[in-house]
């Protein structure tokens, strides 16, 4: 027995010194260190290209298939932002389930392989509404956000240290063996530090010291902080970060956000930037000594409910990102980038390991080659001229280059990837439109005939009594605390029988200025019009023609906000709301009504109720109707609705509604507006030569800024599925419609000579397309196949002079390429001759352009 209780313990004692030493081994594999050129993980020098992709923008149900996406787009890295007023809404009071289930999304990177950069803030920005700042922490007494302020860092800190303490817990930081690489406290300060004077300054150092004193065992950065003190990394945030310098010359050239496309507002022209500058500007930065890459956004998402900020952002944060809004990669974005980064990798050990040898080849023309005496050798040949094709000789060998293009070399001879040579396929994307589909247990199959009930708003004062008395006028946000974008203001007026407005029919004149956001002016009950700022300017001017009667008059005005400011020096303090009201046209002139005694009332009555949730909504006076009312302001509408069909990504079209709010099943949808844009200073097609800025490529000119609201999938049930909206100004409810985001068509062309490559051998060097269809669809058909000279793009392609004839579908004889993409979600078309017949038209230059259908 004592002999068998030796071994045991000898067996444990081994057992337990094993797991130590794997645990111990676990962490040092995954230990992140750096120096001037790079990361260090694991002791390896890493090259590294990042995506955001923020966790509450979409909802669990996609975050597996987002990061697959990413993943197969040849991404590293997931970054996120912490969403602080997501996480704690109240003093104390935690959340992650749901959308901000953070651990769970940390745990699906982790999955799959993948790394994480940890942006905890816990400011954000971001358009996201009060920069992610809980509101309630401003009217914490004394605090001042962002700067040396006691109870602003104590809950910062507080906050902070919660979410390491979870990581930690869960073993998610690299260290740990976990996929957390890099942890980023604050965020794009150094914009705003000067504004606080001294303040700001102690502020940097402590935010800095804090984060630190976490012992994470990761590197933390500050975006945009150029006195972010050593060991804390400043990184560069822009759309072009190649003359980035690191704050240190011990530190790693980092980009934390290169923004691939740019944000909307409601009202705004629809921004969007080329891949072509996309893929430039990545390639001159690791051409000019970059490491660590970040795209923002790599999927921008949704802004569901109340989170947008600005004001006036849209739900939509789809940023014209390489994964769009509802999941689905954005072509030709999405592949031009997936291909810019293989070609980076074949470079990565020659970008790491050598000091790069600047080569000018031109007044524009230059190329950095990192090259070693083991005959490693990787060059980037860039033409800096923004309209002029170029051709430079580079080791004896001529290299032609478009204008605003790098082409990179892994090898110092063969071009693989040409920066604006865009080879990846195009595709169409439909938003297929479906009735709202009653409940099975509806008879009714034809949307104006569904079964509809009302709740309508009575304007101004509902309830028992108002909320607030006061003469003259309060800040909307410091009275509603946002907990709703909605504040009642009400007050009278009376007229004078005798008054000449009355005998001539002619109308007075309502004036009324605002700090903003928006308002709709009621008289007696009835919507006499509308007024709003825009995502440039928040503060209006309203003016309108209003009917008033002898005796009397209620008026009644509903202030809104679309979104609370995200960011600035001293951001917490812009305010919103009514300022001043004066009526013209009284014969006893001008009537201000500025310092009136004025009702106010908080948020709507359908909001105290919770007409948009299953038990709120047990307990409301819901009205049946058999036609809802159109055109009808302050109206809540409910319908039972089954799913839509097939599984495509959903939308709500809500292009023939007003302005409000909308839910399924009791998630928010969020704001709906359809508003539209101007309609001028818009492109047709977008010049991707030269610096890029947000209004360079412009579109949707005279069009909603969003017609569109994603509806995650995993939020519908088979049937029986309630959709809730609040009309605040009037629509048609009865042309709601779903559609399914569907890419019905897949095209596109390369030429014989484009830049490709064999990732185990760079000497095959054979042209080829590529296209894939969506998850569960497959290439069913081809609408047009050319090889030759064809002209045109997706949906106009036309046969060329040059065509060789084998190359289209003829009943009687399929081409062989065909027979291999049918029926296939995914089919490489290789530009080959016993694909085609590659010695037509000797001297030309010849592609193939394809157009498909996918089902």
């Amino acid at each position: 027995m004592a002999s068998t209780s030796y071994t045991m313990a000898v067996l444990l004692f081994l057992s337990c010194f094993l797991c130590f030493y794997i645990s111990q081994f676990a962490e040092a594999a995954n230990n992140v260190s750096y120096d001037s050129r790079s990361l260090f993980i694991g002791g390896e020098r890493k090259l590294l290209i990042s995506a955001a992709i923020h966790y509450p923008r979409s909802v669990p149900a996609m975050w597996p298939g987002l990061v697959k996406t990413a993943k197969e787009g040849g991404i590293d890295v997931i970054e996120t932002y912490v969403f602080w007023n997501g996480h704690e809404p109240s003093p104390g009071n935690y959340y992650f389930g749901g959308r901000y289930d953070l651990p769970k999304f940390v745990k699906i990177v982790q999955d799959a392989g993948m790394l994480l950069i940890l942006r905890i803030g816990p400011f954000v920005a971001a358009e996201w509404n009060f920069g992610g700042i809980p509101v309630w922490l401003h009217y914490v007494p004394g605090t001042v956000f962002r700067t040396d302020n006691e109870p602003f860092k104590h809950y910062m800190q507080n906050f902070t240290t919660l979410i390491v303490n979870m990581m930690k817990k869960d073993k998610f930081f690299a260290s740990q063996g976990g996929p957390i690489i890099l942890a980023q406290v604050e965020n794009e300060y150094g914009f705003y530090e000067t504004a606080y004077g001294e303040g700001g300054k102690s502020y940097t150092q402590w935010a800095a010291k804090m984060a630190l004193s976490q012992n994470i065992g990761v590197p933390w950065i500050m975006c945009q902080q150029w006195d972010a003190p050593d060991p804390v990394i400043n990184t560069c945030n822009s759309f072009y970060c190649d003359d980035f310098k690191p704050s240190y010359p011990t530190m790693p050239k980092i980009w934390t956000e290169n923004w691939p496309g740019w944000f909307k507002t409601f009202g705004g022209r629809d921004p969007h930037r080329p891949a072509e500058d996309v893929a430039y500007s990545v390639a001159r930065f690791f051409q000019k000594g970059g490491s660590v890459h970040n795209y923002y956004m790599y999927h921008g998402g949704t802004n569901f409910g109340r989170t947008s900020g600005g004001p006036f952002i849209t739900t939509s944060y789809d940023y014209d990102a390489p994964i769009d809004e509802y999941g689905l990669p954005r072509y030709p974005k999405y592949g031009h980038l997936k291909e810019l980064h293989r070609a980076i990798k074949l470079c990565e050990r020659a970008l790491l390991n050598n000091k790069p040898t600047l080569v000018k080849l031109g007044p524009q023309q230059e190329a950095d080659v990192f090259e070693d005496e083991s005959g490693t050798c990787s060059a980037f040949i860039a033409n800096l001229d923004d309209k002029n094709e170029k051709t430079v000789l580079f080791r004896n060998v001529s290299y032609t280059l478009p204008a605003w293009s790098v082409s990179i070399l892994p090898d110092c001879k063969k071009v693989v990837f040409n920066t604006a040579k865009v080879g990846a396929q195009t595709s169409t994307i439909e938003m297929v439109p479906e009735q709202l589909q009653p409940s099975a247990t509806s008879p009714h199959k034809d949307l104006k005939a569904l079964s509809w009930e009302i709740f309508v708003e009575k304007p101004g004062i509902w309830g028992e009594k108002a909320d607030l008395i006061k003469n003259g006028f309060v800040d909307h946000i410091n009275t509603t605390k946002d907990t709703t974008d909605y504040l009642w203001h009400t007050t009278r007026l009376h007229v004078d029988a005798n008054e000449e407005f009355l005998k001539k029919g002619f109308k007075p004149m309502l004036l009324i200025e605002s700090k903003g956001h928006a308002l709709h002016a009621f008289v007696n009950g009835i919507l006499q019009a509308s007024g709003s700022g825009n995502g440039t300017v928040s503060p209006f001017k309203f003016k309108s023609p209003v009917s008033l009667k002898a005796g009397n008059n209620e008026i009644a005005i509903l202030s809104m906000t679309v979104g609370l400011q995200n960011a600035g020096s001293f951001y917490e303090w812009v305010g919103a709301g009514l300022t001043n009201v004066t009526i013209k046209g009284l014969k006893i002139g001008i009537v201000d009504l500025s310092n009136a005694t004025w009702n106010y009332k908080i948020g709507l009555e359908g909001e105290h109720i919770g007409l948009y949730n299953a038990d709120g909504s047990k307990h409301a006076n819901w009205a049946s109707v058999s036609k809802p009312p159109i055109n009808q302001p302050l109206t809540w509408y409910k319908a039972t609705v089954d799913a839509p069909g097939a599984n495509e990504p959903v939308g709500l079209d809500m292009v023939h509604m007003g302005k409000g709010l909308a839910w399924l099943n009791g998630e928010q949808i969020g704001r709906y507006w359809p508003r539209k844009a101007p309609t001028d200073k818009c492109v047709k097609t977008c010049d991707y030569r030269g610096k890029f800025n947000p209004d360079k490529c412009n579109m949707g000119c005279g069009q909603p800024t969003q017609r569109w609201y994603h509806v995650p999938r995993s939020w519908f049930k088979p049937s029986g599925n309630v959709l809730v909206m609040f009309e605040e100004k009037g629509g048609d409810p009865t042309q709601i419609r779903f559609s399914r985001r569907k890419i019905s068509t897949i095209c596109g062309h390369v030429s014989d000579d484009h830049p490709s490559f064999s990732t185990n051998n760079l000497e095959k060097n054979i042209a080829s397309l590529e296209l894939k269809c969506p998850i569960n669809m497959h290439i069913s058909n081809f609408k047009f196949v050319s090889y030759g000279t064809p002209t045109g793009t997706c949906d106009s392609y036309v046969v060329g002079d040059c065509h060789d004839p084998d190359s289209t579908f003829i009943v009687e004889k399929i081409p062989l390429f065909m027979q291999r993409c049918l029926n296939k979600t995914k089919c490489i078309i290789e530009l080959t001759k016993e694909n085609f017949k590659t010695e037509l038209c000797p001297g030309t230059t010849k592609k193939l352009a394809v157009q498909a259908t996918c089902s």
